[in-house]
């Protein structure tokens, strides 16, 4: 009696996990959705979108990979960048504000887009790239990190300018934000009376 083996089946997501092993070697977590593991291979600076937007047009392509997931936007850096995003944030006099603005490092997960040329669901809110990382296993050495000129022409892209230009597009979102609700900026307009000479 003759066995025949059944076609090996297909993923049931689409083969998503297995782009990112093989393309990338990237570690990843089975859905739905599929996560990529962060602090392995790059960390993930995360903030608003429109944040993200103003980003994007401060820094131009001094940016490594880039995802928006719903109304978040994560940029990809260098392996280890999340444990020295506070220290980074004091040191340029953002501590202590609430800027919207995490990083996932060690343990942590972002929801893994479609590859670049994939088609997807068309789902609202669905993880997509805006820059997408090139296949090969050299990604890494794009993604901004520290480097001791942070304003200095070198690459990769510096993680300082990059941290520097997110935090104050976050606080300047917010400040939008609050004057769109009626508080804030509106509030703290100052009088021409209130500086004359007595």
């Amino acid at each position: 009696m003759a066995f025949t083996v059944p076609p090996p089946r297909t993923p049931s997501d689409g083969g998503l996990a297995r782009w990112y092993e093989d393309e990338l070697g990237w570690a990843t977590v089975a859905g739905p959705p599929v996560r990529l593991v962060t602090g392995l291979r790059f960390d993930v600076l995360e903030l608003p979108a429109a944040a993200g937007r103003g980003v994007l047009h401060r820094m131009g392509t001094e940016t490594g990979p880039v995802a928006l997931v719903g109304r978040r936007m994560g940029l990809l850096v260098a392996a280890g960048s999340a444990e020295e995003l506070p220290g980074l944030l004091d040191w340029l006099e953002w501590g202590g504000i609430s800027l919207d603005l995490a990083a996932l490092g060690t343990d942590g997960r972002m929801t893994a887009p479609l590859p670049p040329g994939r088609s997807g669901s068309g789902a609202p809110g669905a993880a997509v790239w805006l820059r997408a990382p090139a296949p090969g296993r050299e990604v890494e050495s794009s993604l901004p990190a520290l480097r001791s000129a942070p304003w200095g022409p070198a690459t990769p892209p510096c993680l300082v300018r990059l941290v520097a230009a997110a935090a104050a597009e976050c606080h300047r979102t917010r400040l939008l934000s609050a004057r769109a609700h009626g508080a804030g900026p509106a509030a703290q307009q100052l009088s021409p009376q209130r500086f004359a000479s007595s």
